[in-house]
């Protein structure tokens, strides 16, 4: 099978990707807007991209044509974002929160999660969620109908027991991240690992 990706349409085009470029992360952004409204939303075109400085770059998308998801108006407003990893335990919670909520009206509050300050940002973080990392926007970028975020990393907050604090080695058996795979109801567990060791 092949197919010509210039001659399909962007919806067609969105669930090969999204079918077969997996499994991907799950960035669980936490953001407020200049009143202090929080939202929370989840979002799999997600990745890290560099140590120095640390990265990660997420895609939030359009609730509609030219109208930005609450995630990326909140950012654009207070340059600030937590990107928190949910856990197998936290996953319909998660995906819970991708609901679609009238602006200003708190996902974290509808699934009953508790929000946590944050050390660095002003938004806050899930604090039941297992990992969270503290964001500042370094860029914007907008490609055709696509917006990636980029932010650098300031601050982690990370559940004890999940790295050694000497060695940062993580503990496998402790995190159990959950992944995304086709669209729309998809998801995998990564209770299940094998190790393949690299050549020296």
């Amino acid at each position: 099978m092949e197919l010509d990706f210039d001659a399909m349409a962007p919806g067609d085009r969105y669930k090969v990707l999204a079918s077969l470029v997996t499994p991907r992360p799950i960035a669980w952004v936490t953001t407020t807007d200049r009143e202090g409204n929080l939202n929370a939303a989840p979002f799999s075109f997600f990745n890290c991209f560099g140590s120095n400085p640390p990265i990660l770059a997420f895609a939030p998308g359009n609730k509609e044509a030219g109208l930005p998801k609450d995630t990326a108006r909140n950012i654009r407003e207070t340059r600030e974002f937590v990107v928190n990893i949910a856990d197998e335990a936290l996953a319909e919670q998660m995906v819970a929160t991708s609901a679609t909520l009238p602006h200003g009206e708190s996902e974290l509050e509808a699934t009953g999660l508790t929000p946590a300050a944050s050390s660095v940002v002003s938004a806050p973080r899930i604090a039941e969620a297992p990992v969270a990392f503290e964001c500042r926007e370094w860029a914007t970028l907008e490609i055709g109908s696509n917006r990636l975020v980029v932010g650098v990393v300031h601050y982690a907050h990370i559940r004890d027991g999940l790295l050694d604090p000497d060695s940062l080695s993580l503990d496998h058996t402790q995190f159990t991240p959950v992944g995304r795979m086709s669209a729309p109801d998809w998801y995998c567990r990564t209770s299940e690992l094998y190790e393949i060791p690299r050549p020296d």
